[in-house]
């Protein structure tokens, strides 16, 4: 029998699956990259048993708890329980404080025959563990940022790289007014949970620099941890440069082509899609309809309208091309501009993207300084 358990780090470096016995809406708040939701009671029954502690204390909210779920579907819930543990019997539950709802789960799974160890503290004590480490590792860890504009594959290129945290993957987002995707963003204690484990792994791995994307400190609507992006904001630079015709092609396939496939993997029917993915395109042109100003935000809303029309008639996909290299040109390159400037002082290599990876790839192994 194995037991209870506080040793958090492991958890994490390790991938232990974790029954998460929480409330549904406890776990869309925000969750572990490992973590299963369970309940143990739904967001209905919690908020009712919840009240009952607070009129009538803890025998009386378990009394109601068991009342409020019949027979059958107790059984289903610990079925459910059964099935997780069997699948990973090297995982662990949790509540929120790893009291009372992980302790009632654990005495029916030890009915049912399975003893299953919960984590003591619960989600909130893995949580601030996550944090507190989040926090001392971001004053620790040796970054380099890749900088580049718009279109020059950069998020690609850290994925070809050994030692790098994706930031728009963790963000689901690719950080610019184009840059939502067909799904909503996880929340943001997820965010933070995700990369707080990443970075708690690759340090684990080895002490050699990490390499990650040049961002604002807000990705869409979510944000990186300030301790983390104050490292960002002092650590060494790389700009990746490409020619203006990739760019097109890269910004073509990452705005354009892919998130359409996105669409198309969420409706059934292809017009279906069409539709979600052009309100989705004039939706984020009109973020920007401000700064680009009304007689230009006109003209390519107009531009919008022609490419859309060829491509959903007969997939022709020119007038994005033409789209995108009008904003590429006048807006996005002069906004890069204004903020590589800032940077000026920490820019330590700039090339295309071999001579670039070599020049980090070289930092990472701990060869060069």
């Amino acid at each position: 029998m194995r037991r209870d358990t506080a040793d958090y780090r492991r958890l994490f470096l390790e991938d232990v699956p974790l029954l998460d016995v929480r409330a549904p809406v406890e776990f869309a708040e925000g969750a572990f990259p490992q973590a299963v939701n369970r309940p143990l009671l739904t967001d209905a029954e919690r908020h009712a048993v919840g009240i009952r502690y607070k009129s009538h204390g803890q025998d009386a909210a378990i009394a109601l708890g068991y009342e409020l779920v019949s027979p059958e579907e107790k059984a289903r819930r610990v079925a459910l329980w059964l099935d997780f543990a069997r699948a990973h019997p090297e995982g662990v539950l949790y509540c929120f404080r790893g009291g009372l709802r992980s302790r009632l789960t654990q005495q029916m799974l030890r009915e049912a025959g399975m003893d299953y160890p919960r984590v003591i503290g619960g989600y909130k004590a893995l949580r601030r563990f996550a944090l507190d480490s989040l926090a001392r590792q971001s004053g620790e860890v040796a970054l380099w940022v890749v900088a580049g504009r718009t279109g020059s594959g950069k998020t690609p290129f850290i994925r070809s790289l050994s030692r790098y945290l994706d930031l728009e993957g963790l963000a689901h987002h690719k950080g610019s007014a184009f840059g939502r995707r067909a799904l909503p963003q996880p929340p943001q204690i997820g965010i933070d949970n995700a990369l707080s484990i990443g970075l708690m792994k690759l340090l684990a791995a080895a002490s050699a620099p990490v390499v990650v994307e040049d961002e604002s400190r807000a990705v869409g609507s979510r944000e990186i941890t300030m301790p983390f992006w104050n490292a960002m904001s002092t650590a060494p630079v790389v700009v990746l440069e490409q020619p203006f015709a990739a760019r097109v092609e890269q910004s073509l396939n990452n705005y354009v082509l892919d998130l359409f496939g996105e669409f198309r993997a969420l409706n059934t029917g292809k017009d279906v899609a069409f539709a979600a993915f052009s309100s989705h395109l004039r939706e984020s042109l009109a973020r920007i309809e401000r700064r680009l100003g009304g007689a230009r935000y006109r003209h390519v809303a107009g531009l919008l309208d022609g490419a859309l029309d060829a491509f959903g008639t007969k997939g022709d996909v020119d007038g994005f091309r033409e789209l995108i290299a009008l904003l590429l040109r006048d807006y996005y390159d002069p906004m890069y501009d204004h903020q590589i400037g800032k940077k000026a002082d920490r820019i330590r290599f700039r090339g295309e993207p071999d001579a670039v990876r070599a020049y980090l790839e070289a930092r990472l192994a701990g060869g060069v300084s």
